[in-house]
């Protein structure tokens, strides 16, 4: 059986993570703090790294949010996305 295809973002050949390993990463260190047996200097770099992810994942949330306003028409242009008040 073949390996389920995987569709490279340009993010990740830059090197960042993914949302996904960003939200991971954020859930462990949370784990961590909660566990309140970290030493005071490991906690506070823990708590930076937590900051420093969850902004990245607010970026990523933001930027999906935005194409996400966005909606292709049949022959390939962009159009700003409005749910008709039928829809609503």
């Amino acid at each position: 059986m073949s390996e389920p295809f995987e569709l490279e973002t340009q993010e990740e050949n830059k090197g960042e993570a993914s949302f996904e390993d960003a939200m991971r990463e954020l859930e462990i260190i949370v784990k961590q703090l909660e566990e309140n047996e970290v030493p005071l200097e490991k906690a506070i770099n823990l708590f930076q790294k937590g900051v420093t992810l969850s902004k990245t994942c607010h970026q990523k949330l933001q930027k999906v949010e935005e194409q996400m306003d966005q909606i292709l028409r049949e022959d390939g242009t962009e159009e700003p996305f409005q749910l008709d008040k039928d829809d609503q």
